[in-house]
C-alpha cells in the first residue's frame, strides 16, 4: 500500500503546546473582560440550516459559506445548466457558520421566551469561510463575540469601545479603533444621487484599503454609478483632519440628508462619552469614512480595530444591526456587538514577541531518581497540586540530562531534585532554571516560593 501524503487543508493550522498556551491566555483575557462587563456565555452548533445563513452577508459573503453535502443515499434532480448556487441548494441543506452574529439572531428568536432583555451574550467558537488563504486570512478561525440585543441606546456602543480598550490594554497592544456609521453612508449615497445603490457603494468603498481609490472608482463605474457622482464621492473618502473637523465638514455636505445628520449626531454622542471614559494611551479612536463593513445587516455605528504596530488588517470588528432578528420573525429588536479575531490578534502578538512572556502552566518539575525517591516526591507533588500549583514528575528514572532537557523544553521554571541526602533532611534541592541558582528548601518553603 502506497504511503499516504499527510497534511491539512489550506487556510487551517495546527497549534503546538506553547502556541496553545499563548492562545488560551488571550482567550482568558477576552473571556474575563466579557464577564467583567456583564456578558453571559452561550454556544450554537457548528452547522446551521442554509436558509438561516444565506442572504445575510451579501453576495460576496454568501459565496464564502461552506456548504455541507446532504448525507445518505439520494439522487437529487440536478440540472447542470443551473447556477452553482442553485445546484448547491438542491444537494446541501446545511452549512458551516460564517460568523457568530447571524446564528445569535436565530438563537434569540428561537429562545426569546427564556431570555431577559436587554440580553448580553458572549460566544467564543470557530467559524469557517471558503476564502482564498493568505497572511492573516484563514478558512477556519475563532471569533470571540459580545453582543447586546434589545436596546438601541448608544451607551452600548460606548461600552463596547471601552471593552475593546480593556482587552488590548491587558494584552499590551497599541490599537486604533476606527468607527463610522451606516446612516452617514446612506446620507452620502443620497448626496451623490444614488440612494438606491447604497449597498453597492458600501461594498466598493469597504475595499479602499485593499485595492486603493482608483480600483474602488472602477468598481463603482461597473455598478453603473456615473463619473459626476464618483467625483462628488471622492473628496469625502479622502477627508482629513481630526474627528470633529471631519464631522463639521460632513454636516455641511449632508445638510439636506436627515438620515446622514442622524448618523453624525450618533457619532458625536459616542465621542462625547468616550472623552469622559478616559481610554488608555495605547488606544486611539478615529472616524474613518472609508469604513463600511461589507455585511448587509449593519444599520448604525460600525467598528474596526487595527494594530498600530503590525500591518495585518482588522483584528476586531462589529457594529449596530437594527432588525437582524426580523428576518427570523422577531421585529424591532435592535442589537450591537463586536468580534475579536483571535487568529490575527495572536499573529500580532507573536510578531511583537509578547508570546515570550507567557509562562508554562507547570511551575515545578520533579526529577525521578528511582522508586524510593519517587514515593518521597509524590507526596510533595500532591500537596503542590492541592494548592493549585502545576507540578509533574518524570515517569521513569532515566539519565538526569534527559530529564533536565525535558523540563527545559517545556519552559518549567523550577526543577526539584530529591536524593538520599534530601530525604534524610526532609528537604528538596530546588533549581531556578531562569536565574541558574539553587537552594535547599522544606516543602512549606517550596510552596511559599512558588506561590
Amino acid at each position: 500500500m502506497a504511503k499516504q501524503t499527510i497534511g491539512i487543508p489550506r487556510g487551517t493550522r495546527d497549534f503546538m503546546p506553547h502556541e496553545m498556551i499563548c492562545r488560551n491566555y488571550i482567550f482568558d483575557i477576552i473571556r474575563s473582560t466579557f464577564e467583567q462587563f456583564g456578558y453571559l456565555p452561550i454556544e450554537t452548533p457548528s452547522m446551521e440550516n442554509l436558509s438561516t445563513l444565506m442572504g445575510k452577508y451579501g453576495d460576496e459573503g454568501d459565496r464564502l459559506v461552506f456548504k455541507v453535502l446532504n448525507s445518505g443515499d439520494f439522487t437529487p434532480d440536478i440540472n447542470l445548466n443551473e447556477s452553482p448556487t442553485k445546484i448547491a441548494s438542491r444537494i446541501c441543506e446545511k452549512g458551516l457558520r460564517y460568523d457568530l452574529t447571524v446564528p445569535f439572531a436565530r438563537f434569540v428568536v428561537q429562545h426569546q421566551s427564556d431570555l431577559t432583555f436587554p440580553f448580553k451574550r458572549y460566544q467564543m467558537q470557530p467559524v469557517w469561510r471558503a476564502d482564498r488563504p493568505q497572511k492573516g486570512r484563514y478558512r477556519e478561525f475563532y471569533q470571540c463575540d459580545a453582543d447586546i440585543i434589545g436596546s438601541d441606546s448608544l451607551l452600548n456602543e460606548v461600552e463596547l469601545i471601552h471593552m475593546i480598550d480593556t482587552v488590548f490594554h491587558k494584552l499590551n497592544m497599541e490599537v486604533c479603533i476606527l468607527f463610522n456609521n451606516r446612516k452617514i453612508l446612506s446620507g452620502i449615497a443620497q448626496y451623490i444621487g444614488y440612494e438606491d445603490k447604497v449597498i453597492d457603494i458600501t461594498v466598493a468603498i469597504d475595499k479602499m484599503e485593499k485595492i486603493g481609490l482608483e480600483k474602488v472608482c472602477e468598481e463603482l463605474k461597473e455598478k453603473s454609478i456615473d463619473e459626476t457622482a464618483i467625483q462628488k464621492l471622492t473628496p469625502i473618502l479622502l477627508l482629513s483632519g481630526n474627528n470633529y473637523e471631519k464631522i463639521n465638514t460632513l454636516k455641511e455636505i449632508l445638510k439636506d440628508s436627515d438620515v446622514g445628520l442622524t448618523g453624525i449626531d450618533e457619532c458625536l454622542t459616542i465621542l462625547s462619552y468616550i472623552e469622559d471614559k478616559n481610554l488608555s494611551p495605547q488606544c486611539e479612536v478615529k472616524l474613518d469614512l472609508t469604513l463600511a463593513r461589507g455585511l448587509n445587516y449593519y444599520t448604525g455605528t460600525i467598528f474596526e480595530v487595527k494594530s498600530k504596530q503590525v500591518p495585518i488588517g482588522s483584528i476586531t470588528g462589529g457594529g449596530r444591526y437594527d432588525n437582524l432578528t426580523g428576518i427570523f420573525g422577531l421585529d424591532n429588536m435592535s442589537g450591537v456587538g463586536i468580534s475579536f479575531g483571535v487568529e490575527r490578534i495572536y499573529d500580532v502578538w507573536k510578531e511583537l514577541n509578547q508570546n515570550q512572556d507567557v509562562k508554562s502552566p507547570v511551575k515545578i518539575f520533579f526529577v525521578n531518581f528511582g522508586a524510593k525517591e519517587e514515593r518521597y516526591c509524590l507526596q510533595a507533588l500532591y500537596t503542590l497540586r492541592k494548592n493549585g500549583i502545576g507540578a509533574e514528575i518524570y515517569p521513569e528514572a532515566v539519565k538526569l540530562p534527559k530529564q533536565i532537557k525535558y523540563a527545559d523544553n517545556k519552559h518549567i521554571p523550577f526543577v526539584v531534585l530529591a536524593g538520599e541526602n534530601e530525604i534524610n533532611q526532609q528537604k528538596f534541592t530546588v533549581k531556578n532554571m531562569q536565574e541558574h541558582t539553587q537552594m535547599l528548601l522544606s516543602l512549606d518553603e517550596l510552596l511559599n516560593l512558588v506561590k
